[in-house]
């Protein structure tokens, strides 16, 4: 359960993950982004001093995009919890190499980091099941009980509850499985995971109506492959096609995750979609604007889902608006996390 103080706030944000719909509501997300703001400035100390330090507080401000952005590299430094730190339930953390220090989401409640999950798969990765149809579901990555500060493995554990079939598991070597189905099925994991699986596998075609889902996730390992030569592989050793294969974009420090439209929508250009409770800009890191739809800039992230932490995040990831809706992921920005870290770390840290 989440602090009683923030409570009528969560419960807000909650109902509209759970009404079903996936409908912009821009004079609702205003509302809820400037009342989560006022909590968190309330109530998370470094969080009011990075405010403080741009001149920002809630009274100053009448519209979310003025809320300031915490550069996700901070979460690596600050304990950035708008709740007692006694009533902290569950804590993700960042991937990392030992003796790398890893950014950490504390969280007192996981309600509203599970009710943003599932709309999102549902609508993206699973838009051809039915109302309590399942599909089996293959997942490359440790169980939530091998790795319980994973936000990644969390959320693959809770696919697999909603969605998946009983034969549905985690399995990081699935070749076997994958040979003997007869049943169309979702193999999921990051990118690495992939590259090895494609590396020992004989050619094979998976069933029909089979779907890949790939998390990226090189980091930390000698061997990287292009989006292009990885789509390929997979459509050459498992027999799925790039349009059946779908990118999913998502943070630690995030409670929401961002899936490609492929399957959604078929016709239309690859982009990523976010839920109606969260907004992305891709901002011109020289103007401090929102960038021309096609044009690079960084990418900040408001997410309602994030009520107990800071809602609104600069990623170090670079990016572009798409012409409609949507955006693409370019890339990292050279330096943009460590850059980042440092300065909003001594600032929320008073020194």
């Amino acid at each position: 359960m989440s602090d009683p103080k923030r409570q009528p706030l969560d419960d807000r944000v909650l109902a509209w993950m759970r009404e079903g719909r996936w409908e912009q509501d821009d004079g609702r997300f205003r509302a809820l982004a400037l009342q989560s703001f006022s909590f968190q400035f309330e109530h998370c100390l470094p969080y009011r001093r990075f405010c403080e330090a741009r001149g920002t507080t809630p009274s100053s401000i009448n519209d979310w995009r003025e809320v300031p952005a915490v550069p996700a590299g901070a979460f690596k430094e600050v304990a950035l919890r708008s709740f007692p730190t006694e009533l902290t339930h569950h804590t993700f953390r960042t991937s990392g190499t030992s003796g790398v220090r890893r950014g950490e989401l504390h969280l007192d409640t996981l309600s509203l980091y599970e009710a943003s999950l599932l709309p999102a798969i549902r609508r993206l990765l699973f838009p051809d099941l039915a109302e309590g149809q399942r599909c089996r579901i293959i997942v490359m990555t440790p169980s939530p009980a091998e790795a319980p500060d994973s936000s990644l493995s969390h959320m693959f554990g809770c696919m697999l509850e909603a969605l998946g079939t009983k034969d549905s598991r985690f399995c990081l070597k699935p070749i076997h499985l994958l040979e003997a189905a007869t049943e169309p099925l979702a193999l999921c994991g990051t990118a690495s995971a992939f590259a090895h699986l494609l590396d020992s596998a004989t050619p094979l075609r998976l069933p029909s109506g089979s779907r890949v889902m790939e998390t990226g996730g090189f980091k930390g390992h000698e061997r990287t492959l292009s989006r292009d030569e990885l789509y390929a592989s997979i459509d050459e050793k498992l027999g799925i096609p790039e349009s059946r294969i779908v990118n999913q974009y998502g943070m630690t420090e995030l409670g929401s995750q961002f899936y490609d439209s492929v399957l959604r929508e078929p016709e239309r250009p690859r982009r990523k979609l976010a839920p109606p409770w969260v907004r992305v800009r891709v901002i011109d890191p020289h103007s401090g604007r929102d960038a021309a739809p096609g044009e690079p800039g960084i990418i900040t992230i408001h997410d309602l889902a994030n009520t107990g932490s800071v809602s609104a995040i600069e990623t170090a990831d670079l990016g572009q608006a798409s012409e409609e809706d949507g955006f693409e992921i370019l890339g990292r920005e050279p330096g943009a996390e460590e850059r980042g870290c440092s300065i909003a770390a001594d600032v929320m840290l008073g020194t």
